[in-house]
């Protein structure tokens, strides 16, 4: 990493780093159909399957590489915004309703709204950008107050209160074991019960791969760089603001590991779904309307950056590092799109992707 540094110099070679990481995770997601959303339509149906399977491998395995990374000593997340800032449990609630009610609505989580569009599906497209646009204005513009206040009416210092283990009473060594014990079980109930094909297992896992390889490539990275770098993961709404202000609002591009990872997401899915031949442009229709979507990306843009990440930002890359908040709001995104679901369906229906 050294000598990436010296020879790119820090931003770029950072940036490259998150391209690589996106690259790995869009691939990865687009061919294994990563999708929280559609995990918790199998469960709210009580029909769990292949969908629930690639979300328990992917969630296992990051959560196993990222406690394995720290019982031995590879990893230190201290110093990840997860831990060393002050979190909030009204906004890990409040955010993760909004966010999984909107993932119901507009038919995919940020993460999956991107590796979409980047196959042809235009109705993703459009819902991202405005995800992007109010997870803007929750951060910086109009509705940074509101976001404010929700977060302030119930927040917890940094520190031990923000770490699952150290309220639990687990150490490093414990952690990584049950994670470890966590993925044999999900790969063998993905193998056995829900028939994935070990093509579409060995994707899964590589997915959540990706989300260890994030935490493992910035923090070791900000071990050696002059300038100071955000120890994180992958995570979508933050870097696509971050990206989309930034192509609009400035000349230059300022770089960094989210500015790369977005792109990078983005051309990984789009080489995975053409090479399978899967490319296909998708429309709103009459029975996905556009005002559904639309309502569904607002609700994720302001729900996200209130809860402190995405499904993927704090679901999975803050679940994985064990923030106490993360999982916080990881639960209420399930419990809310569960429940959604059930309100606009009212009966069982299969989960489709």
């Amino acid at each position: 990493m050294i000598w990436l540094f010296d020879t790119l110099g820090e931003a770029p070679a950072i940036a490259l780093l998150g391209l690589l990481v996106g690259l790995l995770f869009g691939a990865a997601a687009q061919r294994s159909s990563f999708c929280l959303r559609a995990a918790t339509i199998e469960v709210a149906t009580l029909r769990p399957g292949p969908k629930l399977a690639t979300w328990l491998i992917v969630f296992t395995t990051a959560l196993a590489l990222v406690q394995g990374g720290i019982a031995l000593g590879w990893l230190d997340l201290s110093e990840a915004r997860q831990f060393a800032q002050p979190g909030s449990i009204s906004g890990a609630v409040i955010g993760g309703v909004m966010f999984g009610t909107g993932m119901i609505l507009a038919r995919g989580c940020a993460s999956r709204l991107l590796v979409l569009s980047a196959t042809g599906n235009l109705r993703a497209l459009i819902t991202g950008l405005v995800l992007t646009l109010v997870a803007q204005a929750s951060l910086s513009g109009i509705l940074g107050p509101a976001r404010l206040w929700l977060f302030s009416l119930w927040t917890v210092p940094p520190g031990p209160a923000r770490d699952l283990g150290a309220l639990l009473g687990l150490t490093p060594v414990l952690s990584a074991t049950l994670a470890l014990a966590a993925v044999a079980a999900a790969l063998a109930w993905a193998a056995l019960a829900a028939r994935k094909s070990p093509g579409q297992i060995l994707a899964s896992a590589l997915v959540g791969l990706a989300v260890a390889a994030g935490w493992f490539v910035t923090y070791h990275a900000a071990q050696v760089a002059f300038e100071p770098v955000s120890v994180s993961s992958i995570s979508f709404t933050g870097p696509a603001t971050d990206t989309l202000m930034g192509l609009v609002g400035t000349p230059a591009l300022p770089l960094s590991f989210g500015v790369g990872l977005v792109p990078g997401v983005f051309l990984g899915s789009f080489a995975a779904s053409a090479l399978a031949g899967d490319f296909a442009l998708q429309r709103f229709q009459p029975d996905a309307p556009m005002e559904r979507y639309l309502v569904g990306g607002a609700l994720m843009g302001f729900g996200a950056m209130l809860a402190g990440g995405c499904a993927v930002g704090a679901g999975v890359s803050g679940g994985s590092a064990l923030s106490s908040t993360a999982w916080l709001a990881l639960t209420a995104m399930w419990l809310a799109a569960m429940a959604t679901h059930r309100l606009l369906n009212g009966k069982p229906a299969a989960a489709v992707a």
